[in-house]
């Protein structure tokens, strides 16, 4: 657990309205509702996800 890398992402906005892709990523990340953050393992999966609804949330590097 130690060599992973994370990123610390918290839902700045709300996903009412938003397209049902962006939800989606959104949901996949873990996170639920507003201010809400989660740590996630730094992948490219990850990453592309981010990337896509990168107006929502607020990302730190951990």
């Amino acid at each position: 657990m130690s060599d992973k890398k994370y990123v610390t992402v918290t839902l700045v906005k709300s996903t009412i309205g938003r397209l049902p892709n962006h939800r989606a990523c959104v949901s996949g990340l873990g996170l639920r509702r507003m201010h809400q953050t989660v740590s996630v393992i730094d992948t490219p999966e990850n990453r592309g996800m981010i990337n896509k609804v990168h107006y929502l949330l607020k990302v730190e590097e951990a």
